[in-house]
């Protein structure tokens, strides 16, 4: 696949470029067993310029996949925005997931380390209390072996609003999409707080789990991505299932005109009848 001129943007305080779109954790990645599929679309994203690399300890086979690739070719791990999470919420329990972690993609450092899916009081209780896991990532950072932290949620902007203003986090991943334009939550009370505080935001569920998707009523991969892209966040990653949808990513963060507000109200209306409902199929 052709190399494309990707736009980077910069990452957190030590304002790191990175491009504006990012290989997801989903699609083929996620999955056991099929690691030459997996393969094949890790080595087309880097072939087409993409330098963001998402993935997690509980996406099935992912980081065995991006393993493979790193431990035969370090020279291309060095060069991308290599991205994992723990689920853990205790101190010890994330430290030997990270460990895990580093072994299956065979790198001795994440780019960035996240705090996967929060939505409970509870979690923010766990993880932010004394031996939760927000220690273990604070450590991590310190030891170098994590260059960002971050925090991740899926379904309770609330909860993930309270993380990003009260914990030491560089970045927060969280859906980004034309059904949380029409919904209040993420683009209006986590993105603001995060941009306040200096925290880059990595847009998720762009395709609502690929159910948003309907190109019979102009309901393209390219639309949404390029509706999330036109939001104040700082780059969004999609998952993959073959080159061809890299290549769909590609050129669609390649695309640097943003949506106007006449066409981002058209695409609220489409979604507006049935908002809440695709939330929670979506997310």
């Amino acid at each position: 696949m052709q190399s494309m001129s990707i736009p980077t943007v910069l990452f957190g305080a030590n304002r790191q470029a990175v491009t504006c779109v990012g290989l997801g954790g989903e699609g083929v990645l996620r999955t056991n067993g099929r690691r030459a599929e997996a393969v094949e679309v890790i080595r087309a994203a880097l072939d087409a310029g993409i330098g963001y690399f998402d993935s997690a300890r509980v996406y099935a086979d992912s980081e065995l996949y991006y393993g493979s690739v790193w431990g035969a070719d370090p020279a291309a791990r060095r060069k991308v925005f290599q991205a994992s999470k723990s689920a853990v919420r205790g101190k010890a329990g994330a430290l030997a997931e990270l460990d895990q972690t580093l072994k299956r993609l065979q790198t001795d450092y994440l780019d960035l380390w996240q705090i996967h899916d929060i939505r409970t009081e509870e979690d923010l209780a766990m993880i932010g209390g004394p031996g939760g896991a927000l220690e273990a990532f604070v450590a991590a950072k310190a030891s170098g072996r994590v260059r960002f932290i971050g925090v991740t949620g899926h379904r309770v902007p609330e909860i993930l609003t309270r993380a990003v203003e009260d914990w030491p986090v560089d970045a927060v991943m969280m859906p980004v999409n034309p059904v949380e334009g029409v919904l209040d939550g993420f683009l209006t009370s986590t993105l603001p707080a995060a941009r306040k505080k200096g925290v880059a935001v990595i847009a998720m569920k762009v395709l609502g789990a690929s159910h948003y998707l309907k190109p019979q009523i102009g309901l393209t991969p390219e639309r949404l991505i390029r509706y999330a892209l036109s939001q104040d966040i700082t780059l969004a990653i999609v998952g993959c299932s073959g080159p061809a949808e890299v290549h769909t990513l590609a050129l669609a963060g390649c695309d640097p005109t943003p949506m106007n507000a006449e066409e981002q109200h058209q695409l609220h209306d489409i979604f507006r009848p049935y908002a809440r409902k695709l939330a929670t199929i979506g997310q």
